[in-house]
């Protein structure tokens, strides 16, 4: 099972696990719903802040209680209130249901779980995105680094940055690449000829070809310092502006 097939399998076992533990409460046949719950939000909690951290707060709001509430009746009761046996005194909320408001909670926190199921996909390729952009970074500032000791080294990384950025454009646009390990320049035509480059991004492409070969491959030529930098540079600008 892959990664992402189980982050799938995690999400729809959490949104079943809350669902059941939700009927049970309603129907007043659970037996430590204090502890089941609790339970159940923290890990609730962890994956609505890292799959859909836009929905957040909002789920967290049905069961921390507000601290700048000024009143507690409909709209404004919590989780977390019946949790610290907290109910409405006032005379004209004697027959307010806190079980009843406990549930609704409850039940909107479930819908925006289940909102989640729907859109994981696009969800993890997101983070998968970002994720790898962070990466393409450090290794750009490494290999920065490394030129002050290796000009060589340094344009050898950003060539693999390069070509793993390149088989990532590939793969997203369904180009099919023949070699099982390719180079620069074997992405770089594939690319051009399903037109998901232009022949300006190509020739450059081009060009950080012969400079990662430069300093990758022993010759009579060592790569200059101008060189390496152009290689780095040029490696940042691929990362941000062809996908």
């Amino acid at each position: 099972m892959s990664k992402r097939e189980q982050i799938k399998t995690e999400l729809a076992t959490l949104y079943k696990e809350g669902a059941e533990l939700a009927v049970e409460f309603q129907k007043k046949k659970e037996k430590q719903f204090h502890y089941d719950y609790q339970k159940w939000f923290t890990k609730a909690t962890r994956t609505i802040d890292t799959l859909a951290s836009d929905r957040a707060a909002e789920f967290k709001s049905y069961y921390h209680i507000d601290p700048k509430r000024k009143s507690l009746g409909y709209g404004t009761y919590v989780i977390q209130d019946y949790l610290k046996g907290v109910a409405p005194g006032s005379y004209h909320l004697q027959d307010f249901d806190t079980r009843a408001e406990v549930v609704k909670c409850f039940l909107n926190q479930l819908t925006i779980l289940h909102a989640i199921q729907s859109r994981i996909d696009s969800v993890l390729s997101n983070i998968e995105d970002e994720l790898y952009a962070e990466l393409q970074d450090s290794e750009m500032v490494v290999a920065r680094q490394l030129a002050k000791v290796s000009l060589r080294a340094a344009g050898a990384l950003v060539g693999v940055v390069i070509e793993g950025h390149l088989q990532k454009v590939a793969a997203a646009h369904g180009v099919v690449v023949a070699k099982k390990n390719p180079t620069i320049a074997d992405l770089n035509d594939p690319l051009k000829t399903a037109s998901i480059i232009d022949t300006p991004t190509w020739r450059k492409i081009s060009y950080l070809a012969d400079l990662r070969n430069l300093c990758s491959h022993k010759k009579d030529a060592e790569p200059t310092k101008e060189q390496v930098e152009e290689l780095i540079s040029g490696g940042e600008w691929l990362a941000k502006n062809v996908f």
